[in-house]
């Protein structure tokens, strides 16, 4: 069984994309098949994983959806890109902004990911969908074929202020649209430790929505060497595998796999 889990929120800047690759490469480490897929047209997903021009592709996500929106064969390996340490990816560029404008006019445009997805899932145990940070159609078709959705929050006050918005369309999301999702959990990232509300700020989320989302035990630390490894195609652990968020991150991948015995 495949599962498919969405990383999301409508805030930016909040370590979505550096979870999003760190968490796919920390299940291919565990032996498990991952599949990528940058839904983002800004292509963050496909440079940290060693794409250089996103933009410059011939083959890409949209190319593989126009095709699903016009009946068209995909071949399964088409816009496929695998990396050297273990998984693989299907690019996103730029072109996912037309795409946008194009569901417009296309029937039940929101299962349009879905579809495609369906065709290759069978391949993996685990698909990561890095979402852009909007509630856009596109972020809509990743909430209507996910299993669950795993949300990135900074530490901070403003940013904690939108969870309670993005937990309730996920909410009416599982209620209209896919009565199968769940939230995998909430994941604190940018924590500075020397900062004195941090623990504060942690405890509040806690106690606002620990009753009823999980809220991974695993923290991510602001450091300097996330943003170093974006610009590598490398995963933290291999660039820095002594490191704090390395350890961070493959704490957070044991969290996720083990919430495939509950």
């Amino acid at each position: 069984m495949c599962k498919v889990i969405a990383v999301a929120n409508s805030k930016g800047g909040v370590g979505k994309t550096t979870s999003a690759a760190n968490l796919g490469f920390g299940l291919a480490k565990k032996g498990k098949k991952v599949l990528m897929i940058d839904l983002d047209p800004q292509g963050n997903l496909s440079q940290s994983l060693g794409i250089k021009e996103p933009d410059e592709l011939e083959y890409s996500l949209v190319s593989v959806l126009e095709k699903v929106i016009n009946n068209k064969v995909i071949n399964d390996k088409e816009a496929l890109f695998h990396h050297e340490e273990g998984l693989d990816l299907i690019p996103g560029n730029i072109e996912l902004s037309g795409l946008e404008n194009m569901l417009e006019r296309v029937i039940a445009r929101e299962k349009i990911l879905g579809a495609y997805l369906e065709q290759v899932k069978q391949n993996y145990d685990y698909v990561i969908i890095d979402c852009m940070p909007s509630l856009s159609k596109l972020t809509f078709n990743a909430l209507c074929c996910a299993d669950t959705i795993l949300i990135p929050v900074q530490a901070a006050y403003l940013p904690m202020r939108g969870l309670q918005q993005l937990i309730q369309t996920i909410a009416n999301a599982k209620r209209w649209i896919n009565p199968k999702l769940e939230i995998e959990g909430v994941l604190i990232t940018m924590v500075d430790t020397r900062c004195n509300n941090t623990k504060e700020i942690i405890e509040k989320v806690r106690q606002a929505y620990g009753n009823y989302v999980c809220i991974f035990d695993t923290f991510i630390p602001k450091s300097v060497r996330l943003e170093e490894v974006a610009a590598t195609g490398m995963s933290i652990y291999t660039y820095a595998p002594k490191s704090k968020p390395a350890l961070a991150y493959e704490a957070l991948t044991e969290e996720v796999l083990s919430h495939e015995k509950i």
